[in-house]
């Protein structure tokens, strides 16, 4: 009797609970920071050009795939039309997706300086950045040293190479300090001041073929005492005219030299190296204390180095400062089929504390800007409960909600190509018929809802540079054009990469939807329940979504519609909190009327019992 007892009040237990997904003591999962941080990623030299003086010059690129540097080639105008070419860009005779290689902006450091204080106004708390050392392409993954900040980056470009001479790469004892580096050091602790986090991209399955140590082998060859850090296929014979020196690249990439490993991860040479940096960069001075350190490490590809180093990685960051965040990009399992890892080996609490939520984005993508493959209210919400039951609720507070990176379409273009893949063909070069123009006043307001929800679901949001100011572009390298400022006159977009017709489109801040992203942000950072709280979600109809989140004796509602009609939800659907509501954006005061809640083509309430 006592077991049939004890069985009823399970069973009624689990009949109440519905699909509510509780927040609690389930598992530890990253540190506190993250559940409540509000993430922000910059693209260094896309961002901001705060000093012309240390813009990149032609052998600052050597190295760097086109591998040349045209006459008359130019610093590109930070406000110029995306696609137009410059006249020694036509010199060249390759279309603008070649030429783009060979675009500087000049984004740097003092750029992100100038700019910390609109970060702060927009509510942002954490900043993640792509990568910041030294390399001589635009994006930066081809490192040529971890140890230093791009000397473009930094005030002094000529001093800091002198400051490079001085030193042996291989022997943390002779590393100094460059201008690069106490610049990033000193925007560490200006965003520290604001409240903010700074974690770094970690590049650490191969670097480029201007690093250090892969220059070493290529010129010593069987003779460099680095020779084991690489996979080296076949070396040269001196005898020969021929070069004969082959190795791995990442996916063949020649420039990508791939380290080496073993059935531990990273063999000892880069594995010793990589840890010397993880101290340096998370305790700069030494002392003790991280507070004058990055806040955690973004790592790259990370599914393609042994999780037996990340874990070692983790303990070597975490003896620095046990309240680093560590993310990983583990991303596709098999790209040409849309298929996206179970990132749950990596988050078992003994290597990563998060993975970049490209499912989050995925789901949310299918639900609001798709047309014909357009996924219902239900399908969503069962995409969530999944990676909620993948990865655990409390693990899933921390990963990183993002809706675009500089890895795909960005956000607007998405809406304005629906019904895709994402991250499959997303530009002209990919696909022909990729529509570049500006969203239209329908395709913004979905780009609001998506936003709203971002801010109002488990996982913290990430807003990739530029969405919040109306930017839109495909994928890589289309997603990476220079910031929008409001201070700034651009050019309009006239030209298409393949000279096809294309609406003329003006490029401005927009302030509307900046306005929008800042009062989402303030609601979500004012109320730790849309931060900690359990999540509910409340079947209603196909094209809105309800849900509660619930923390202690706080409940909040939202209920989002994703169609492009007006409709309504049953007064039953909210019975829980009663007739009189209060809209927690305008605060205003809701009644409930006998035919339910009415919303608008893409509306979205956040409410609460109104006492």
């Amino acid at each position: 009797m006592k077991k049939l007892s004890i069985f009823i009040v399970l069973f009624l237990i689990l009949a109440c609970s519905g699909n509510r997904v509780k927040s609690g003591a389930q598992q530890a999962a990253g540190p506190q920071w993250a559940k409540e941080a509000v993430w922000y990623q910059i693209f260094p030299e896309r961002f901001r050009n705060g000093d012309p003086s240390n813009d990149p010059r032609p052998e600052d690129m050597a190295g760097a795939w086109p591998y040349t540097v045209p006459e008359g080639w130019q610093i590109h105008p930070w406000t110029s039309d995306w696609y137009e070419l410059k006249p020694w860009e036509q010199k060249t005779g390759h279309d603008f997706y070649w030429n783009h290689g060979l675009r500087r902006y000049g984004g740097d450091l003092q750029g992100v300086l100038d700019k910390l204080d609109y970060l702060q106004e927009l509510g942002v708390t954490a900043i993640y950045f792509n990568p910041l050392f030294e390399s001589p392409s635009l994006h930066k993954y081809d490192a040529s040293m971890y140890h230093h900040i791009d000397n473009n980056f930094g005030p002094n470009p000529e001093r800091d190479r002198k400051i490079w001479a001085k030193e042996n790469p291989a022997d943390p004892a002779t590393w100094q300090w460059t201008s690069a580096d106490s610049l990033f050091l000193q925007l560490i602790k200006e965003a520290h001041k604001r409240k903010m986090r700074i974690i770094i991209d970690g590049v650490f399955n191969h670097v480029g073929n201007t690093f250090w140590a892969f220059r070493d082998v290529m010129e010593n060859q069987q003779n460099s005492a680095f020779k084991d850090w690489f996979y080296i296929k076949n070396w040269d014979d001196p005898a020969t005219k021929e070069n004969e020196f082959e190795y791995q690249g990442w996916y063949g990439i020649r420039d990508l030299p791939e380290l080496r490993e073993d059935e531990n991860g990273l063999v000892a040479g880069p594995r010793e190296h990589i840890r010397a940096i993880v101290q340096r960069w998370g305790d700069p001075d030494g002392d003790g204390d991280p507070s004058d350190g990055i806040d955690g490490w973004r790592l790259d590809v990370a599914e393609m180095v042994n999780i037996t180093f990340w874990k070692d990685f983790r303990k070597w960051v975490k003896e620095v400062n046990p309240e680093a965040y560590l993310t990983g990009e583990i991303w596709w399992e098999d790209w040409p089929h849309n298929k996206m890892f179970n990132a749950a080996p990596w988050l078992q609490g003994d290597a990563f504390d998060a993975v970049m939520n490209y499912r989050f984005t995925r789901a949310l993508r299918q639900f609001v800007a798709n047309n014909k493959n357009k996924i219902n209210a239900g399908a969503f919400a069962d995409s969530l409960n999944n990676i909620y039951r993948d990865y655990s609720f409390e693990r899933a507070l921390v990963l990183q909600n993002l809706t675009g990176s500089h890895d795909m379409e960005r956000i607007a273009s998405q809406i304005v190509n629906p019904d895709k893949w994402i991250d499959h063909g997303g530009n002209p070069a990919q696909d022909p018929n990729f529509d570049v123009r500006k969203p239209d006043e329908e395709e913004r307001q979905k780009q609001k809802l998506m936003a709203a929800l971002q801010m109002t679901l488990p996982g913290a949001p990430m807003i990739y540079y530029g969405d919040e100011a109306g930017m839109w572009g495909g994928d890589d390298p289309d997603c990476r054009k220079p910031m929008v400022w409001p201070e700034f006159k651009y050019d309009a977009e006239r030209a298409h990469p393949f000279g096809k017709p294309r609406p003329t489109d003006t490029v401005e801040f927009d302030t509307a939807l900046y306005d929008w992203y800042k009062k989402w942000i303030r609601l979500r950072r004012n109320n730790r329940t849309l931060s900690m709280g359990a999540i509910n979600f409340i079947p209603a109809n196909q094209e809105v979504l309800v849900f509660e989140r619930i923390l202690e004796k706080d409940t909040i509602h939202v209920a989002a519609n994703s169609s492009n009609k007006p409709t309504s939800i049953q007064p039953n659907v909210l019975n829980r909190l009663g007739d009189k509501l209060i809209n927690m954006i305008s605060e205003e005061t809701i009644f409930v009327k006998k035919n339910g809640l009415e919303l608008a083509p893409y509306e979205i309430f956040t409410l609460r019992r109104k006492k």
